[in-house]
């Protein structure tokens, strides 16, 4: 298993990690350490145990709100999804009242043209 080693609040720290993994680890440790700068700029040095837990809060809320708006867009999905199928249906009864009505047209057509032969035809025998 691969080992990285990470820096944060000017501290290093060996940590393993899945083959592969070890850019994406480097890169959550150092966005981890960037909160814990802020911080420090914001408060000043108040104890690396303070700072660390502050800036796991301010990651869980980030999370919490990334969550949030997934489940948002969730919902989003879902209502473009029902209402796909609403429309979906739709066409489909509208697609079978235009066959409907042309194969009524169709019968009507085909009536006419029978009378107009019978027609033409009575008409050639007198």
């Amino acid at each position: 298993m691969p080992e990285v080693t990470v820096d944060i609040n000017g501290r290093k720290y060996r940590m393993a990690c899945e083959e592969g993994q070890e850019t994406h680890l480097m890169n959550l440790a150092d966005r981890f350490n960037r909160h814990i700068d802020m911080f420090k700029g914001t408060f000043g040095e108040i104890g690396d145990n303070r700072l660390t837990v502050m800036a796991g809060i301010a990651v869980l809320d980030e999370l919490a709100e990334a969550e949030r708006r997934i489940g948002l867009l969730k919902q989003d999905v879902a209502n473009l999804t029902e209402a796909g199928h609403a429309l979906t249906q739709e066409a489909e009864e509208l697609e079978r009242k235009l066959a409907k009505r042309l194969n009524e047209a169709a019968r009507k057509v085909e009536a006419i043209a029978t009378a107009i032969d019978e027609t033409g035809a009575a008409g050639q025998g007198a």
